[in-house]
């Protein structure tokens, strides 16, 4: 099955130490889900240009299930890169297709997001970094994120 890795920086959770977020986990789901979602989704801001115009943005962002907002990557110092990264927010019908049919793995990466963090605290970062999974860009159809390029 051809997959897509989703993930949250781990950064946003406090490495797994904020009151209530605990747990990290990897969510792996299908690349079927993931292109639905994007091609049902809209950007979480208005784009002169890209939207005909503010009022029939919102009404679009309204009707969309899913939202895209893209966030400057961050190294492991949490300074920001000179690339940004899709934050995909699933709400409706794209939330309900997550939680029944997408998800095709789980996985609690607490241990990892702790033991990276100690060494990012400790300086080591050489050796946090050999610990994160290589993340390359994802491979998609132009016509997939045309409506929710910046």
């Amino acid at each position: 099955m051809d997959q897509a890795v989703l993930h949250l920086d781990v950064y946003r959770c406090g490495w797994g130490t904020k009151e209530g977020q605990e747990t990290v986990l990897a969510v792996e789901i299908s690349r079927e889900g993931f292109v639905w979602a994007l091609r049902n989704a809209c950007l979480s801001h208005d784009v002169p240009g890209l939207h005909e115009d503010q009022a029939g943005w919102k009404q679009q962002l309204r009707r969309a299930s899913a939202r895209v907002q893209w966030d400057p990557e961050r190294d492991l110092r949490l300074n920001p890169l000179p690339y940004r990264s899709l934050q995909l927010g699933l709400s409706g019908e794209a939330a309900a297709r997550y939680a029944d049919e997408w998800i095709v793995g789980i996985e609690d990466v607490t241990p990892l997001a702790t033991e990276v963090h100690g060494l990012v605290r400790a300086g080591e970062l050489g050796r946090a970094g050999g610990l994160l999974p290589v993340e390359r860009p994802y491979p998609l159809d132009e016509d997939v994120l045309v409506h929710l390029r910046p």
